[in-house]
């Protein structure tokens, strides 16, 4: 599978998740610092369930730690909060920023990461570069499928909370 076939089934099972059509989002994190060029060698040795603390989860609105999981062949951490939404944090050791499909998206930078955020009907995505042939993506949906804006805040959040760990 190439790169680009990878990248785009790891974005479009986060976008089966999060519902249907893509648009752009109002609450992506915007900042004027662009993101340094570093190695995926970084993004490999970091586990996705790992990312986030107690503390982190906490802030995030989670109350339990998340399932290992594998999206295509990224690896993944899923959450549930039952009722509420669901929360998928993906380390894509293949695929940077660029080579994914992010249309509709708005640009900016988390922390000293460039970023894309991409909304859908009650979902919503940050992707994080992560060297120059990786990425980092959350993902959030809410149970009811709606209010996007709620999503981008929490996934806004979580790109926050791992930012700082990325490589």
């Amino acid at each position: 599978m190439g790169r680009r076939s990878s990248a785009g089934l790891v974005l479009a099972v986060g976008w089966l998740l999060a519902g249907c059509g893509v648009q752009a989002a109002s609450d992506a994190p915007v900042t004027s610092t662009p993101a340094p060029s570093t190695t995926a060698a970084g993004l490999a040795t970091l586990q996705p369930c790992g990312l986030l603390s107690p503390s982190d989860r906490s802030t995030a609105g989670l109350t339990s730690a998340g399932k290992d999981k594998t999206i295509g062949t990224a690896r993944a951490c899923d959450w549930t909060e039952t009722g509420a939404f669901g929360l998928t944090v993906t380390l894509d050791d293949t695929a940077a920023l660029t080579d994914l499909d992010t249309q509709g998206g708005k640009r900016g930078t988390v922390g000293r990461h460039e970023a894309v955020t991409v909304s859908s009907t009650g979902g919503c995505a940050v992707l994080l570069a992560a060297g120059e042939r990786a990425s980092a993506q959350v993902d959030v949906t809410n149970a009811t499928f709606s209010d996007s804006r709620a999503a981008c805040r929490k996934a806004t959040t979580v790109a926050q909370l791992i930012e700082p760990k990325l490589p």
